[in-house]
């Protein structure tokens, strides 16, 4: 079973927190574990509402259906959490243009199953490296893949917090899917753009290499990004993918 840690922050400069994260290291419905981070945009008091209505909504489905394939199951969950945010934007002038992106991973047998839509993101941090599995649905990120703009540039342009893919964005939503090897996992990092903006992959690596245990590297990495502004909301969930042979070998 994984063992994980997660932590959200207002940050300094935002009023409310828009960020919204969920996670379970027990089974969830037919899932062994799930994990959820959830970065909301909109008007006063929408965005705030669109991630934490959309996690719950996730959620809510998964505990509640018998399907036996994660993607599936996970698909269907953000397509539901896409129509219902759409529906009551609809409905509610103060919440028009509302929406959030979404990441979210499990465990299924031997593969780590991640999704996502928008730019918030999964790191998996092994033997030194730290890898992003999930592709930013962003327009820095259309600019890096069509070569007109550096990838080391993207984290400081003016326009990075443009994404080109969200939860409530559209009709229909267009979700990526990711399987990795539990045997390639080490730590597991989720995060909204709060971190990502303000800490470079390179910091972001050491602390997750050190020796500290996942709460205080989750804490380390907030307050890192308070310390270089804290211009948006946090949030981090820290996940242990082996702590059954983290524990045999603290035993020997």
């Amino acid at each position: 079973m994984p063992q994980s840690f997660s932590i959200t922050d207002i940050g300094l400069r935002r009023e409310i927190n828009q960020d919204y994260i969920f996670a379970s290291d027990l089974p969830l419905g037919t899932l062994s574990c799930l994990y959820l981070v959830a970065d909301g945009m909109g008007g006063h008091r929408a965005g705030d509402y669109a991630s934490k209505y959309t996690v719950e909504t996730v959620v809510d489905h998964v505990a509640r259906t018998k399907d036996a394939d994660p993607e599936l199951l996970l698909r269907e969950a953000f397509r539901i959490a896409n129509t219902e945010i759409r529906r009551k934007a609809g409905r509610r002038i103060e919440f028009y243009g509302m929406g959030t992106t979404l990441v979210c991973c499990t465990i299924c047998g031997d593969t780590l199953l991640v999704g996502n839509v928008g730019d918030s993101r999964l790191y998996n941090y092994r033997n030194g490296a730290l890898s992003q599995i999930t592709v930013d649905h962003s327009l820095v990120e259309e600019m890096v893949r069509a070569g007109t703009l550096d990838r080391k540039d993207a984290r400081i342009h003016p326009e990075r917090n443009v994404i080109t893919r969200a939860i409530g964005a559209e009709d229909h939503v267009e979700v990526d899917f990711f399987r990795v090897p539990v045997s390639e996992c080490g730590i597991i990092l989720m995060c909204s753009d709060g971190l990502t903006t303000m800490v470079e992959d390179e910091e972001i690596g050491e602390i997750l290499g050190s020796d500290m245990t996942l709460e205080e590297k989750a804490t380390i990495l907030v307050a890192r990004a308070n310390n270089a502004g804290g211009s948006d909301n946090i949030s981090v969930i820290l996940i242990d993918t082996s702590p059954a042979e983290h524990q045999s070998d603290a035993e020997l």
